[in-house]
């Protein structure tokens, strides 16, 4: 398996956005408000994002008491996955800094 995967930005915010635990509309406020409302998740495509995270390990639900609202949470797996991706992302944004700086002597 990759422990380096590269994440959609709708896998990515979703990570984000269960570093605290959180219920399927919870995700999907958290998801929208910290891409600046730029991903918007539909419930059947969150819903599917969130069965194939638990199935990766990335993320499990949390045992459900006297609530209807089904919570999940980041899995260590899934730290280190967002991490990793992170980390990819600034290495990105350092590469075309210095490409753009190179370019603009």
């Amino acid at each position: 398996m990759n422990d380096n995967p590269v994440l959609t930005e709708s896998t990515y915010y979703i990570l984000l956005s269960l570093h605290t635990p959180q219920h399927g509309y919870g995700i999907m406020q958290r998801t929208e408000a910290l891409s600046g409302g730029r991903v918007r998740l539909a419930a059947g495509t969150l819903y599917g994002a969130l069965t194939g995270l638990c199935d990766k390990g990335w993320i499990e639900p949390l045992p459900v008491i006297d609530s209807r609202k089904k919570e999940y949470r980041l899995t260590e797996k899934g730290l280190k996955i967002l991490k990793n991706e992170l980390n990819r992302l600034r290495q990105l944004v350092a590469n075309g800094e210095t490409v753009l700086k190179e370019e603009a002597k």
